[in-house]
């Protein structure tokens, strides 16, 4: 096999669309047990794979090297809860050096966040999102699994301000009958601040989360309550491939996004892959089955960017749009698995 050369032409896959975002999960589980995510009932109690089955610093720094070659310049890191792999901010310091990759950013449920957020700062980690589904402390905890207190959430977000990090991304995805009374609240608590709130479509990822399209609160109707309540006005999208539709508050105060993956699919730009903590690589949120990679890593960094290209090349993934479409989906990989 001939190694990948870097002055090769960045690979587009079946519809058009090139590998410029990579979220790597560095951990399957989690120390919450959110329902639309990894259920207690439903779910294993302390991860799937264990220490031995995740890729280790080494492995992960190869792939995301190779991956960084096909014009990979965005990289999240996400899990399970990506804070509780040990020794998280070494590897953040290691990625940010990996030429390419201009973005580092990482999606945690904040609860371990303020013991975490100098170092991870000092690491050169770019950006933050913490996941808050709630401000009612009790309501928060039963959609946690009966795990989590708001108040460690909130001084998570305290301490990545006083870290540095001066703009998050604050997620809430938003069930019909669940938490959709929580909308305002959050929207009011994190107006005036330089964080983003963004709200989020209940999506059929994996197969545990009991997901019905009468839990779906459609964006458009999001939109509505928080303008009525606070005028908002259109922005012009960051860039192509955004996933958020982002809204400015007419009055300054400050901005909301709106992700509509289920009623606005937008799989069209989608240039997002996905590397599980086992290695295996998956090309659309709502895959059944990966590619496993952990051989080609340990063969190198040439060997996983012929695989990659191959298998970027060979991709025409369009869930979401398929499912606008009236298309079934048999199993899925789960969340918690691939993260967000």
């Amino acid at each position: 096999m001939n190694a990948l050369t870097a002055d090769a032409p960045a690979p587009r896959d079946r519809l058009g669309r090139p590998l410029r975002d990579l979220r790597v999960s560095v951990i399957e589980t989690c120390n919450f047990r959110c329902p639309y995510c990894m259920p207690a009932d439903s779910t294993p109690p302390d991860g799937t794979l264990g220490r031995a089955g995740r890729l280790d610093f080494d492995e992960i720094e190869t792939a995301v090297r190779a991956f960084a070659r096909l014009g990979v310049s965005k990289l999240r890191l996400t899990g399970g809860e990506p804070l509780l792999r040990k020794d998280l901010p070494d590897l953040v310091a290691r990625l940010v050096r990996v030429p390419g990759i201009t973005d580092l950013a990482l999606t945690t449920n904040g609860a371990l966040l303020a013991g975490q957020a100098r170092a991870l700062r000092e690491a050169g980690l770019s950006r933050l999102t913490v996941s808050l589904d709630a401000l009612d402390p009790a309501l928060f905890r039963e959609l946690t699994g009966g795990r989590g207190e708001l108040a460690d959430v909130l001084a998570g977000i305290a301490a990545a301000e006083a870290a540095g990090f001066e703009s998050l991304k604050i997620n809430c995805v938003v069930q019909r009958g669940v938490n959709q009374s929580q909308v305002l609240a959050l929207a009011g608590h994190f107006r005036g601040t330089p964080h983003v709130l963004r709200f989020i479509e209940f999506m059929d990822v994996g197969n545990c989360n009991r997901w019905q399209a009468a839990n779906v609160v459609p964006s458009r109707e999001l939109h509505d309550t928080i303008a009525a309540r606070w005028p908002l006005r259109p922005l012009r999208e960051a860039y192509r491939g955004e996933v958020a539709s982002r809204h400015a508050y007419a009055d300054g105060a400050g901005e909301v996004g709106f992700v509509s993956s289920v009623s606005e699919p937008f799989c069209g730009d989608c240039h997002r892959a996905r590397l599980s903590a086992d290695g295996q690589l998956f090309t659309c949120l709502f895959a059944g089955r990966g590619l496993p990679l952990r051989e080609a890593i340990a063969a190198g960094e040439d060997t996983v960017a012929e695989r990659l290209r191959e298998a970027w090349l060979a991709r025409a993934d369009r869930y979401s749009e398929q499912r606008a479409a009236g298309a079934g989906k048999g199993r899925r990989i789960e969340m918690y698995f691939i993260g967000g």
